[in-house]
């Protein structure tokens, strides 16, 4: 009998940013991330929890989540995105990516790294789609709760909430964890997961 093989580190992650403002581009000003071992959240491992520098005077959009009004003189005193970028690379490089709609996440990593590309990423939008055919919605902040995720979500991230980076990446890993759970996917391989 052959098994598959386990599944690699996974670095589930979130980005908040400025939102679209004419003649300004869309800056990360929140970084979330947190590894999940062997399918389970590993909080032990390297994570990242940690505003990204955007200045005083550069605008966000009117439509931008997040606590960003209340902490703009931490986010302008953070450190730059590039300071980051290293740490955040190696562990890319050790682990695959992992995010809910996860276009938005690579879009800012190609701004980022413009010559960096990850060959694997595993979206759980459309793997929640695939998993729990017929709900009325898959954003993450609906998706937790719908699946009884919250209480576990708020032992993890105390004092957190949506459009938060941290807490919306946890909230990603948290989605995966118990996808992986589910029957028919606890022999996922990667392959599997990352086919959207």
């Amino acid at each position: 009998m052959t098994f598959p093989p386990p599944l690699p580190d996974l670095l589930a992650l979130d980005f908040e940013t400025t939102g679209k403002v004419r003649g300004f581009p869309s800056l990360p000003w929140q970084l979330g991330a947190v590894t999940l071992r062997g399918g389970r959240i590993d909080l032990a491992a390297p994570r990242f929890d940690t505003y990204l520098r955007v200045p005083e005077t550069w605008p966000f959009s009117a439509h931008a989540p997040g606590e960003h009004r209340a902490n703009r003189a931490a986010i302008a005193a953070a450190p730059e995105a590039m300071e980051v970028w290293p740490a955040l690379h190696a562990r890319l490089c050790a682990a695959v990516p992992v995010a809910h709609n996860a276009a938005t996440e690579r879009n800012v990593l190609a701004r980022l790294a413009p010559m960096t590309r990850y060959p694997h990423w595993v979206d759980t939008l459309p793997l929640a789609r695939r998993a729990w055919p017929g709900l009325d919605d898959y954003a993450l902040e609906a998706l937790i709760p719908t699946l009884g995720l919250l209480p576990r979500l708020r032992e993890l991230v105390p004092g957190r909430a949506p459009h938060d980076a941290y807490y919306d990446a946890v909230a990603c890993a948290l989605l995966l964890e118990h996808l992986l759970a589910q029957p028919g996917w606890r022999t996922a391989t990667l392959a599997d997961l990352t086919l959207a």
